[in-house]
């Protein structure tokens, strides 16, 4: 039987490809969570267009990966490190639609 964990990380990769789909986007999530199987790095669980994704599902996250009330996005980095920037799937998925569509 699968580690209840697991059951968790496949379940919210198959929700982030229904999200897309829904939202009108090709989605695809890799077999056994495994990038490879469509031809990108093994890290890569879901392809949403052509953004290669990793899923990650927490309990919890730290209070400084919470998008504020008026906020659109949070960024950040590490010392010496690439600038990220965290968002919501829904501007993520308006994004990628936006994107597809010029």
């Amino acid at each position: 039987m699968t580690h209840p964990s697991k059951r968790k990380g496949n379940k919210f990769e198959r929700d982030l490809v229904k999200h897309a789909t829904d939202s009108g986007i090709k989605a695809e999530r890799a077999y056994a969570s495994n990038g490879r199987a469509l031809g990108c790095h093994e890290s890569v669980d879901v392809l949403i267009g052509d953004w290669k994704v990793q899923a990650k599902i927490r309990k919890a996250l730290p209070e400084y990966l919470q998008i504020p009330d008026g906020c659109d996005c949070v960024a950040f980095r590490q010392d010496h490190g690439e600038p990220l920037v965290l968002i919501t799937l829904w501007k993520l998925l308006d994004i990628i639609k936006g994107a597809e569509n010029v």
